[in-house]
């Protein structure tokens, strides 16, 4: 029967290829970009509703016990409170509009006695890829207008450091209220608050991300596409080696003759017709 092909080792190889790369397609690498385009639309939702909510006092927008989540995040609070200096920590290996920054990480104790961590902005590098000189906190109270932000994960969970490649200065490889708790051994709250333009203690004011839809809506339906090609593509094969003189087919057939053998095949016959 013609369908033993399907059992040889080199199509067995191709169905197993083809059908892997589509199951990726369809349950992983598509439902990827749309969970990716989910959670950008919750991001432009949440940054759209903070360019026209008020601002909330911290306790009422987070209570005690709650973090920055899809619904808080980037909504502005009031803080009051002193920054504590001493416990500065600054963030490295950032990108800030496509060039190489830190982000100044101060902690600051409320007027009720909680600790939060304030993103005070960016400063750019210096020709040693160092700290550029910042301007320190304002001492005494302060009121400060945040964007409530969630904490980052580092994988490696890697703690603050300072050493010689540092001045001393302590350093983080990410945004995280847990990482300046140990490294100042304060008892921070989750999350972190950034500072818009403006406020007291802001250095360079991080900008904001764009509210556009991405890319990911589109990748999604590529990944789609190319699932299904693939599966079609393999269909199509299937179909054309069920037909005779099919790539694998083993059934001996008639070699097209060149046209040298051609015209030696006609000088014989000439020649034999003149005998």
């Amino acid at each position: 029967m013609r369908l033993r092909f399907l059992l040889k080792p080199g199509w067995l190889a191709l169905t197993a290829v083809v059908f892997a790369f589509a199951i990726c397609c369809f349950t992983l690498l598509s439902p990827w970009q749309f969970s990716r385009n989910a959670e950008r639309e919750q991001q432009n939702s949440a940054l759209e509703a903070s360019f026209t909510a008020a601002p909330l006092p911290l306790a009422q927008l987070l209570p005690p016990g709650s973090v920055p989540d899809q619904r808080t995040e980037w909504h502005l609070v009031t803080i009051s409170g002193q920054y504590l200096a001493d416990k500065e920590v600054v963030a490295r290996l950032r990108t800030v509009q496509g060039e190489g920054a830190f982000e100044v990480l101060t902690p600051l104790r409320t007027t009720d006695g909680t600790v939060v961590l304030i993103d005070r902005g960016y400063v750019r590098l210096d020709s040693k890829s160092g700290v550029l000189p910042y301007a320190p906190p304002p001492p005494g109270n302060v009121q400060v207008t945040a964007r409530a932000r969630a904490d980052e994960t580092d994988p490696k969970n890697r703690d603050a450091f300072a050493d010689a490649s540092t001045g001393g200065q302590l350093q983080s490889y990410v945004v995280d209220s847990r990482v300046v708790a140990r490294a100042g051994k304060l008892d921070i709250r989750p999350g972190y608050f950034q500072l818009d333009t403006g406020q007291p203690g802001v250095l360079g004011a991080l900008p904001l991300p764009q509210t556009d839809s991405g890319p990911f809506f589109s990748y999604a339906l590529q990944w789609i596409a190319f699932g299904a090609m693939a599966l079609l593509g393999w269909l199509y094969f299937t179909v054309r080696e069920l037909k005779p003189g099919g790539a694998l087919d083993a059934t001996p057939t008639s070699r097209r003759k060149s046209v040298a053998e051609i015209l030696a095949e006609d000088e014989l016959a000439e020649s034999g017709h003149q005998k």
